[in-house]
């Protein structure tokens, strides 16, 4: 799947990862046949019944990984995909946000129950609804109460175009669609404001703290913002729901909580196997934070 927006995506180019048993680990050992076997033989059938130009499934079971590509990247590339293809994974870029925030809370940096105002560090109000403040939790768990996002100019282009002064005018007085904390509804504009928030805290920019916190720890290394000419080759191309082809845009450093990661099936499958690790002693405290939400 590629994103035509951030949370939106169209079945012209496919990604599925399977997520198979109670517990897996995160360095692969020998293929397994049977499992192997289950891919080659599902994954045709969703390739073929997808119509698109190309798939990939990732498949992991008890520390064992299975990875088959079909078709072609792009349309008449004749490059076949596979675990190294960089794609887009959209809105997936919020679960990193998530661990982000798990692990600056297991290190004491944060607390769940801070305040936006307090973190973002932005000239702003932060509206207030009811009497409740909008806290980091509420932004990862989708109740802050915000709209799906925040307004965009007349011929803006979301993933590339967005700036700080178009969530500032965002943050109206009146911008909350209820109290924060008491329902949940899809923001992207919450989860930029997290992103912002935690790498003000930090004192360095999101992607560079993402890196350090979650990337490189979990060892992903095909796992960024943007890619370069040479990763574009490798990527798998993404189309509009008309069906055509998407150029490969930018990322505006505001949306980095919301969208905008490409990553491979094989990082992806790498992410999985360390959140199934249930047992392992490393970043225990940060796995069990993100998970409990």
């Amino acid at each position: 799947m590629q994103a035509t927006r951030r949370g939106g995506f169209v079945f012209r180019i496919g990604i599925a990862l399977a997520l198979v048993s109670m517990l897996g680990a995160a360095d692969a050992r020998a293929e397994d046949k049977l499992l192997a076997e289950a891919v080659d033989f599902t994954g045709t059938f969703i390739f073929l019944e997808a119509k698109v130009p190309g798939a990939i499934i990732g498949v992991i079971r008890n520390g064992e990984t299975v990875v088959r590509g079909f078709g072609e990247i792009a349309d008449g590339s004749g490059k076949a995909p596979d675990g190294d293809t960089r794609m887009r994974i959209g809105s997936i870029t919020k679960v990193f946000a998530g661990a982000t925030l798990a692990s600056m809370v297991a290190d004491g940096k944060v607390n769940f129950t801070d305040k936006l105002q307090d973190r973002l560090g932005w000239d702003v109000k932060i509206p207030e609804r009811d009497g409740k403040s909008i806290r980091l939790i509420d932004l990862a768990t989708h109740a802050s109460g915000l709209p799906r996002e925040a307004e965009d100019k007349p011929g803006e282009t979301p993933t590339a175009d967005r700036s700080k002064e178009d969530y500032v005018a965002s943050l109206t007085p009146d911008a909350l669609l209820f109290a924060p904390g008491t329902s949940i509804l899809y923001s992207n504009f919450g989860f930029d404001l997290l992103a912002q928030a935690l790498g003000n805290v930090a004192g360095e920019p999101y992607p560079s703290l993402l890196k350090q916190r979650v990337l490189d720890p979990a060892g992903l290394k095909d796992t960024s913002f943007d890619l370069s000419e040479a990763e574009q080759s490798r990527a798998m191309q993404g189309h509009n729901f008309d069906g055509s082809p998407m150029p490969f845009l930018p990322t505006s450093p505001l949306i980095v909580g919301a969208g905008g990661l490409y990553s491979s099936t094989n990082d992806m499958l790498r992410w999985l196997g360390w959140h199934l690790d249930r047992f392992a002693t490393a970043n225990a405290e940060m796995r069990l934070l993100d998970h409990a939400p």
